[in-house]
């Protein structure tokens, strides 16, 4: 199925799983508004991306969803694909935990992403038609230890996800979450020990593995939907 001519709209594009979107649609000829809170690097992704337009500002202000699916109207007359993608991750025992950062996180990944998602179905509800990309995560599934505060965040979008996926059946309109496991992203940069070598995974996924999957499901034909993608590295047991 050609994706050429359509648009889409890719929040957290700045690096990452984002990018590595945007990178793989414009090359199937898909238009891009592209979000995160670098400016000048969505800018720099702009001028190499033909048909791409840089929406920077915070995820997490109620007035950005709004403002980002107006932009892509404004510059490309439509709007096709909404990559809910933009995501926070914060970690920890009882004892390290900064709840402030876990607060954060939340508004983020659930209350931005809700907004986002709510908008972008009574867009596509409007125009009859429309796919939803939720990056969601292995933990939107599962749980692991010290990960409940992000794992809860991923669950609260599958959860809203599959809600959403049930009223919409019988639409033109799709909601996928993709459930990637471990991707060496700007995520962890902050951590003192690399995730791969906490969990001893050999080869971690890399974004433009996510991207490939994401294009397998924007895809398919109309009758078919795919509500959840998981993606793991092969020596990943988790």
């Amino acid at each position: 199925m050609s994706l050429e001519g359509q648009v889409a709209l890719i929040t957290g594009a700045t690096s990452g799983i984002g990018l590595a979107c945007a990178e793989a649609l414009s090359a199937q000829g898909v238009k891009l508004v592209l979000s995160g809170r670098r400016g000048e690097l969505l800018e720099e992704h702009c001028r190499r991306l033909p048909n791409s337009v840089a929406s920077p500002g915070d995820i997490a202000d109620p007035q950005t969803p709004t403002a980002l699916i107006a932009t892509a109207l404004e510059a490309h007359g439509r709007l096709d694909i909404v990559i809910n993608n933009a995501g926070l991750i914060h970690n920890g025992s009882i004892d390290e935990i900064d709840v402030e950062r876990v607060c954060a996180m939340v508004r983020v990944n659930v209350e931005a992403a809700f907004r986002l998602i709510y908008l972008a179905c009574k867009h596509f509800q409007d125009v009859g038609r429309g796919h939803l990309i939720n990056t969601s995560s292995v933990l939107g599934t599962k749980v692991r230890e010290q990960a409940g505060a992000y794992a809860g965040t991923k669950h609260a979008i599958e959860a809203l996800a599959e809600a959403l996926r049930l009223e919409l059946a019988g639409s033109e309109i799709k909601i996928t979450c993709i459930e990637p496991g471990l991707v060496v992203t700007d995520l962890h940069r902050d951590y003192p020990v690399r995730p791969e070598v906490m969990q001893d995974i050999a080869h971690p996924l890399a974004p433009a593995d996510v991207a490939d999957v994401v294009l397998f499901a924007l895809r398919q034909p109309a009758h078919v939907a795919l509500p959840r993608l998981m993606v793991l590295p092969q020596d990943q047991k988790i």
